[in-house]
């Protein structure tokens, strides 16, 4: 499971929570933008920058990363990244670092060469297992100990939120944002299931399930599939009617056709005199799908 992820989508929802939980003064966070930086002429990049408005000079940039394996040389590519960054970018906002780890035996020691940074200002450690059973009112403070929570705790733990949400006793900025997240986290700590069982274990019942979008989704691609095999159902019969005969092609080309094209060829089809006919105007749709 590729959990930082799950913190980066959180993050670029509301990068205001990066401030919140590391104590920076949040004034104008509404303005910060959180984004991956590719570091040029190097195998650098760095997963989440907070980028604030450039007319806020005095706002930090703020290099955020989250380290859920032991990995020795965190610290000197960290480092690195952040000082090529700002070597290649010259930004005009003084900069800090946050590092989320899971826990404290997770994260490697780098006093040897790193303690003036790490015992500075400009570095900030924290450690989500500081956030276990802690109560909170901010909903993706929340988010996150879901996130940090034992797989055989995080069904449970998502349903009680999911019912203060429901009931209005935890305040939701986006509610349909929230829900999804929720819904996505528990996708990634059980790949196996499918979603709906991911959507039941949430407790949703066979008429709250039809209201995600989700389902919604998977009914509208259901519809579009159902039409595209009408489709082709149609354009087979309108060609054994205008050939006479059952006509021997790679029938997988008109499913690779959307229902507009297929659609479209039932039409054409009326034009068509010879069987090469259907063949050129399959290579020309066929191509110019591939250029879009």
């Amino acid at each position: 499971m590729k959990t930082d992820s799950l913190f980066y989508k959180l993050f670029q929802q509301a990068p205001e929570l990066v401030l919140e939980l590391a104590g920076i003064e949040p004034t104008g966070a509404e303005n910060y933008q959180f984004r991956s930086e590719e570091i040029k002429q190097t195998a650098f990049r760095l997963d989440g920058v907070l980028i604030p408005p450039l007319e806020k000079p005095s706002l930090p940039l703020i290099f955020v990363e989250v380290q859920y394996q032991v990995d020795r040389s965190f610290y000197s590519r960290f480092f690195c990244e952040i000082f090529f960054y700002l070597h290649q970018n010259q930004p005009v906002h003084p900069w800090r670092a946050v590092v989320f780890y899971p826990t404290r035996n997770i994260e490697t020691d780098g006093e040897l060469h790193y303690s003036a940074l790490l015992e500075s200002q400009q570095v900030q450690r924290l450690y989500l297992e500081d956030l276990d059973n802690k109560p909170s009112q901010q909903v993706r403070v929340r988010l996150i100990q879901l996130i940090n929570e034992d797989n055989r705790q995080a069904p449970e733990v998502a349903r009680t939120l999911i019912q203060a949400i429901e009931k209005g006793e935890l305040l939701a900025d986006n509610k349909t944002q929230i829900l999804e997240m929720i819904e996505t986290i528990l996708v990634y700590k059980f790949p196996k299931l499918s979603r709906e069982e991911i959507l039941k274990m949430l407790g949703y019942n066979d008429i709250s399930l039809k209201q995600t979008r989700y389902y919604q989704d998977a009914y509208a691609e259901g519809q579009q599939e159902g039409r595209q095999e009408e489709c082709i159902s149609l354009v087979m019969r309108l060609l054994k009617r205008k050939f006479g005969i059952q006509i021997q092609f790679d029938q997988s080309q008109l499913q690779a056709l959307p229902v507009e094209k297929l659609e479209d060829l039932t039409e054409a089809i009326l034009d068509f005199t010879v069987v090469s006919d259907l063949t050129k105007w399959l290579r020309l749709q066929i191509a110019e799908i591939k250029r879009v």
